[in-house]
């Protein structure tokens, strides 16, 4: 299998990275130093090969380095599935992100057909306790790792929701000014709808394929909504008047949760201990990575934010086993290097220290077991 892999990474002025230049091989990578140096800022600037905001959330103005605020760039060599991609990618003046891929420019979206990336970050671990709209955004990264397109589905539910909320809070009664909206709602509610239960079907048939040390979780989508374009639209209109009396539109993919049970046990996640709850989304996300390598042709690039938090010893060297199996390039931050033991030469080693408010980013030597 063909692989997907950056050979090389160049950071200007992004975050506390004043200059950093990192040149890689197809082997995860381990990045490690002391809270607060940039670690988890370079995960997220391999984060923006994907669509979206990145794994912190972050507006493009955010992840521009102080005080200097110039703006910021990511240069890089990308290899996908036999081929060699240069991009860059850049935001002057806090304005929105540009790309440019083989030198031309494109839209983020065209990240979608040269990359996949998956990533698990420490806000994470509290997914199954906290509101469903994390959730939401968890399965909707999961969906977008298999259906790229689904991003502008997406912005165009909400484009339309928004409008017809304008509507709602303002009284306004006359059906015809809700015909159209309802319309679009309809055709794009019902594609989330179909592209987040093909991400499930295609996760859960890779979780039970697959031998492994970590808990399966069965999943489901809860949503009280019809499934097809015609049945939410007639519920759109059906339901405008119990939408006027709230002022927004209560029914579409965006009430939707997802639900997961650890299997095993026929416990629910969120009744779970934390431990695993780590380990059913680290599950999850194994079971996400293999399907893709299967869908895309090449595993995708796993960003592993502190990983080792509420795994023991056993589990992370079992999660180690499985991202080497994988043929991933895996970026996995810690405090210290011994966390990634089990790797040895199997891995590279970033250290990253900070002085003066200045990141710098150096190639270490593997572990060595005493």
């Amino acid at each position: 299998m063909a692989g997907l892999y950056l050979s090389t990474l160049t950071l200007s002025h992004f975050r506390s990275h004043k200059r950093a230049v990192i040149d890689l091989d197809d082997r995860p990578v381990a990045v490690f130093g002391p809270n607060g140096a940039g670690k988890t800022s370079i995960l997220e600037a391999v984060s923006l090969l994907s669509p979206g905001r990145g794994l912190r959330r972050s507006s493009a103005e955010e992840m521009t380095r102080r005080p200097e605020a110039l703006g910021w760039k990511l240069t890089g060599l990308l290899h996908s599935r036999g081929q060699l991609h240069e991009f860059e990618i850049w935001s002057e003046g806090g304005a929105a992100r540009q790309v440019r891929i083989d030198g031309k420019a494109a839209p983020q979206t065209a990240l979608g057909r040269i990359a996949r990336v998956l990533w698990l970050i420490p806000s994470m671990d509290r997914l199954w306790i906290e509101g469903a709209e994390g959730r939401r955004r968890f399965l909707d990264r999961m969906t977008l790792s298999f259906t790229p397109d689904h991003a502008e589905v997406s912005v165009g539910y909400e484009k339309a929701m928004r409008e017809r909320n304008r509507l709602l809070k303002d009284m306004v009664r006359e059906p015809s000014w809700y015909a159209a909206l309802e319309g679009r709602m309809a055709e794009t509610g019902a594609a989330i709808h179909a592209n987040r239960l093909a991400a499930l079907r295609a996760v859960t048939a890779a979780q039970e394929d697959a031998e492994t040390q970590f808990p399966v979780a069965t999943l489901s989508l809860e949503s009280d909504m019809p499934e097809d374009a015609a049945g939410l639209r007639a519920a759109l209109n059906d339901n405008r008047m119990r939408d006027l009396a709230a002022g927004r539109t209560l029914i579409g993919p965006h009430r939707a949760d997802l639900a997961a049970v650890y299997a095993a046990k026929q416990v629910p996640a969120k009744d779970c201990s934390t431990g695993e709850q780590k380990a059913l989304l680290v599950s999850l996300i194994l079971a996400n990575a293999r399907a893709l390598a299967a869908d895309f042709g090449a595993p995708p690039l796993l960003l592993l934010d502190e990983v080792s938090a509420h795994l023991d010893a056993e589990r992370r060297a079992a999660l180690y086993k499985e991202i080497v199996a994988l043929g991933a390039q895996a970026w996995m931050s810690g405090t210290e290097i011994g966390l990634f033991e089990p790797l040895g030469v199997a891995a590279q080693y970033l250290e990253v220290t900070e002085e003066d408010g200045v990141s710098r980013v150096a190639k270490a030597e593997p572990p060595v077991t005493p």
